[in-house]
């Protein structure tokens, strides 16, 4: 058995499950690419990946995790070959993909799915979609996120894998593709499986609520809106946002504006706005 995530946080977690339970043993793969951002167009060809990874570049560049992309820690096409390789050369061997309700998670399934069609009646999927659980202080809640669910609550979760149908072969991928060539930056979770789309500047209204009359440090404004936001992304993302709304001189800024820390921004006064 060889489980699949799309988060660094729920590899754990799930490795801790499954040291309670034999019956589910086997490697952890994650998927590391945020598909809930960034262009998706021609993703299955070498010129669509090499458009994604400029796509990132140019977000990651003069910031915290500028490199990220050359230093090759993402390379979920990397991934998906060794496991397709896997598969190949072991016809006994079932994948589990593990999804929580949330754009991310949702957005990783879609992409993966072209690559294991050859696969089908041995990939399962396990969709955490507004399903109870306890919390450590047994609590009941509904968990966005798979991290989020304490070890042993995955024991009863397991119950739940169930092989993709045929018809979500067709039909998902189809989905996706459709998603691809809309050309929009920003995926949003409506419900269910139901991926909707927006313009890159999609977080830009709110993030900018979070930015003041105060100098406060880029890293901040950030980190408010991750806890505070309805609907969030990356750091990264927001972090070229922010630059973005500095750009067309919305706010005011202090500072080097390359990492999180390095810069301040502000609300702009009323006598700026009023001359400016």
């Amino acid at each position: 058995m060889i489980h699949i995530v799309f988060n660094t946080a729920d590899v754990a977690v799930l490795q801790q499950a499954i040291a309670l339970e034999p019956s589910m043993e086997g490697p952890v793969l994650e998927i590391k690419d945020e598909y809930a951002v960034g262009p998706l167009a021609d993703m299955y060809t070498g010129e669509g990946r090499a458009a994604r990874e400029n796509w990132w570049r140019s977000i990651l560049a003069g910031g915290d995790y500028e490199g990220k992309v050359d230093d090759k820690e993402v390379d979920d096409f990397k991934t998906i070959a060794a496991l397709v390789g896997e598969l190949r050369r072991n016809p006994e061997e079932i994948v589990w993909i593990w999804a929580a309700q949330n754009k991310h998670d949702v957005s990783g399934y879609y992409w993966l799915l072209h690559f294991l069609k050859e696969f089908q009646g041995r990939i399962y999927i396990l969709y955490l979609n507004n399903l109870p659980f306890l919390n450590e202080k047994g609590q009941l809640f509904y968990p966005s996120w798979l991290h989020t669910i304490p070890p042993r609550e995955y024991l009863k979760a397991r119950k739940l894998a169930r092989p993709i149908t045929p018809s979500e072969f067709e039909v998902d991928p189809d989905e996706w593709q459709k998603l691809a060539s809309e050309n929009k930056g920003v995926r949003i979770l409506e419900g269910g499986k139901k991926l909707v789309q927006f313009d890159y500047d999609y977080y830009d209204a709110e993030l900018s609520k979070f930015i003041t009359g105060d100098w406060q440090k880029a890293s901040k404004i950030i980190h408010q809106f991750l806890s505070k936001g309805k609907q969030t992304t990356g750091d990264a993302y927001l972090l070229w946002r922010l630059k973005q709304l500095l750009a067309d001189n919305k706010f005011d800024v202090q500072g080097d504006v390359r990492n999180m820390k390095d810069f301040e921004l502000k609300t702009k006064s009323a006598t700026e706005v009023a001359t400016g």
